[in-house]
């Protein structure tokens, strides 16, 4: 286990992690100013696809942080990578929010939206604007064969007031009770956004570190990436949540907050 003050950046979850819903965490701000002082990098890694980079950048500045673009990476941005990949300028049929369209069109893809046209895959986001008829398009194309893919797996999004809203993952589960089918996750935990984050950055695996509240894809990210992991239990996971679980993270506190403690001792 590397000593975490001598973790070089920090790749942040956000929903549950650094906020809740309209609300920073107790901390959350002192934790990147420590960073600073300490000449530590940070990154937001989220697997929230229902925004593009720039609507975090816009949320986290009306919350009292400012950060540029670069400094967001989402499974949204993740899954255009992996497409691009496979298949530049594809036609996607795509259940998202209009800002997902937004970063899809942006990397050059065409958006299917009715039966008029077979795709070359079914992409699944947190879309937070489903229609029943986007959700019986989809479920058609998967029976017929065309590829389907999701961009992460979470099951709930953490608002505050400890309250929460169905995310993909829910969805996942609904169309797999219809069509028997489940998607190939990009994000959180495929171990591929770490590779794709240590090319862009510049960054050795032993130098990061994943902080996240979900165990079944920001610490198991961490797992499946070998890198160090540090457990918040300020969102999804509560310390019963993370005693009842076979996934252990290399360290295990209560918020952001007592992280930035750590580093200070």
């Amino acid at each position: 286990m590397v000593d975490i003050k001598k973790i070089k950046c920090f790749l942040l979850d956000m929903d549950g992690t650094f906020y809740l819903g309209n609300e920073l965490i107790d901390g959350a701000l002192d934790f990147l100013e420590i960073l600073k002082e300490q000449g530590k990098d940070y990154l937001f890694l989220t697997n929230n696809s229902s925004k593009n980079s720039m609507a975090y950048v816009e949320k986290l500045g009306r919350l009292g942080c400012k950060v540029t673009e670069d400094k967001v990476f989402t499974s949204g941005e993740a899954t255009t990578i992996y497409l691009k990949g496979l298949k530049p300028g594809a036609k996607i049929f795509l259940l998202g929010t209009p800002y997902l369209e937004e970063e899809f069109e942006k990397a050059g893809f065409t958006l299917i939206r009715d039966r008029s046209e077979r795709p070359d895959y079914v992409v699944l986001g947190f879309d937070t604007t489903l229609t029943y008829d986007k959700l019986w398009i989809a479920c058609d194309l998967i029976r017929d064969g065309v590829t389907y893919i999701a961009t992460h797996p979470d099951y709930n999004c953490p608002l505050e007031g400890d309250n929460w809203m169905p995310d993909t993952g829910a969805m996942i589960e609904l169309i797999a009770a219809s069509t028997g089918e489940r998607p190939y996750v990009v994000g959180k935990p495929n171990a591929m956004i770490i590779d794709a984050i240590c090319d862009k950055y510049g960054f050795e695996k032993d130098e990061i570190a994943m902080v996240g509240d979900r165990l079944y894809t920001d610490i198991k990210t961490g797992i499946n990436a070998g890198i160090t992991t540090v457990v918040v239990l300020s969102g999804e996971t509560s310390m019963e949540d993370y005693e009842a679980s076979d996934i252990r993270g290399d360290y295990v506190l209560p918020s952001i907050k007592e992280l930035g403690e750590a580093l200070l001792k």
